[in-house]
């Protein structure tokens, strides 16, 4: 059964008239006369009684009439569908992110989105590190992704803010009722932090302040997320640089302190690939640049 054949039927179905249906499709009639007939031989069945006076369905004609109609309906909406993802109104756009600067960028972004073209869809795909996020839009593996330059070859970069760091300590810890800290103070002291394969900027943030302060940091245990992280300075395993906007994640024994030299520690941003042809990315990127201005 092709579909060419489907629509004729349902032309001859709903006319009743070969001469109207025929005229309707804007073929000749013996063409639709020869397309109704490689159908029936098809499925082996009369589908119209036909006479010099009229045509009407046969009972095989009268079973075949709705799911006809269902075949005709979903190829109309794929045709919508696909001229729909041409022009970026639908689609999936994959994005890659981390931390908790990483949510407070998405969710507005999110919101935008789901506003202004709903046919679009975000698949978030969150404990992605800057580095390792950086790396998966340049080979392809996903499309938008919060990153902190620079950036790999190829990948368009639009700088959203600079952000700063903080100390996460015991609420017990001798510094934890200090204003601030300065990393200096902080040698010997263990700490908690990410894996350095992942290309988290947090660690490689800690470890620049550590080496300007004079000393190499002791990392006692590695964290694979924020709130695994967390969870290790309020069991008093160590002290951990954190995203100053981590301090709206509260955590039983946990106390966050100002960082002397953490202020506009490292560069968030978007990032994509430079030759990606997804049109809903196209759309998606448009509203970054209006709903998060680019940072000078």
């Amino acid at each position: 059964m092709e579909f060419r054949q489907v629509t004729a039927f349902l032309a001859v179905a709903e006319e009743l008239h070969f001469g109207r249906a025929a005229e309707r499709l804007r073929i000749a009639q013996p063409a639709l006369s020869q397309m109704i007939r490689a159908l029936e031989a098809d499925l082996d069945v009369d589908l119209f009684e036909r006479t010099t006076r009229r045509v009407r369905l046969t009972p095989a004609g009268e079973a075949l009439l709705e799911p006809a109609a269902a075949i005709g309906t979903q190829v109309d909406g794929a045709r919508r569908i696909a001229r729909a993802a041409q022009q970026g109104l639908a689609g999936r756009v994959r994005i890659g992110f981390g931390g908790t600067s990483g949510y407070s960028i998405l969710s507005r972004l999110a919101r935008e989105v789901g506003e202004r073209h709903p046919g679009i869809s975000l698949d978030l795909r969150p404990q992605m590190y800057c580095g390792q996020a950086a790396n998966a839009v340049r080979d392809g593996q996903i499309d938008l992704a919060v990153i902190s330059p620079p950036a790999p070859a190829g990948v368009e970069v639009h700088i959203i803010r600079q952000d700063s760091v903080m100390i996460a300590m015991p609420a017990g810890h001798e510094l934890a009722g200090r204003e601030s800290v300065s990393m200096a103070e902080l040698a010997g002291q263990p700490f908690i932090s990410y894996a350095p394969s992942h290309g988290s900027q947090v660690r490689e943030v800690m470890m620049r302040l550590a080496d300007e302060a004079g000393f190499l940091p002791h990392v006692v245990q590695e964290a694979p997320d924020p709130y695994s992280l967390l969870a290790l300075v309020g069991a008093q395993v160590g002290l951990a640089v954190v995203v100053a906007s981590s301090d709206h994640i509260r955590i039983d024994g946990v106390r966050y302190v100002p960082l002397a030299e953490g202020g506009d520690a490292f560069t968030l941003a978007l990032g994509w690939r430079r030759n990606n042809p997804s049109e809903a990315l196209a759309r998606v990127v448009g509203i970054v640049g209006e709903v998060l201005p680019q940072a000078q």
